[in-house]
């Protein structure tokens, strides 16, 4: 084994937890070991150039590698649709808090839902968001407080509608 394979076995055994986790949140499925296994395969095709934390370029890749998916599944849109059998994760998932809370952040335009995702779920800090999505670190921080106002918007919105949605 060469030692770019080692390497990526390494990240694997620090990063691979967070790596599911990211992709169970942003895929809305606890369904994502293939795509964990994807992202470390792509990671091995590629070369880490020590540009930013290895985290945080694993996290890109395998965000990219979800919008890979979603445009395909576009693509293919118009087969017929088949529903997918649910998990004894999935079933527990849609518990009404956990659901109403995720169906508020899957609301927010993509890039609060991004920057929400990255920021809160999978805990990066605002340099390492900036690197993943591309932006400045200002950027980060402003969309980051907008999309944080309009789940709090969305949710006293949902109070005043006598909905038991989004309750502490």
């Amino acid at each position: 084994m060469n030692e770019h394979h080692r390497e990526i076995e390494r990240m694997f055994k620090l990063f691979g937890d967070d790596l599911y986790h990211f992709l169970v949140y942003y895929k809305g499925s606890h369904d994502v070991e293939d795509d964990v296994q994807e992202v470390f395969f792509r990671a091995l095709k590629s070369h880490f150039r020590g540009d930013s934390h290895p985290k945080t370029w694993l996290i890109s890749i395998a965000r990219r590698l979800v919008i890979d998916q979603r445009r395909k599944k576009r693509l293919l849109s118009w087969l017929p649709k088949q529903e997918p059998q649910k998990s004894p994760d999935d079933i527990l998932m849609e518990h009404e808090n956990v659901r109403e809370v995720y169906r508020a952040i899957d609301e927010l335009k993509t890039e609060y839902r991004d920057v929400v995702m990255l920021r809160v779920i999978s805990e990066l800090s605002v340099e390492e968001t900036s690197e993943v999505m591309g932006w400045t670190r200002e950027k980060v921080s402003r969309t980051y407080c907008r999309a944080l106002k309009k789940l709090n918007q969305n949710r006293q919105d949902a109070i005043k509608e006598g909905g038991a949605k989004f309750e502490s």
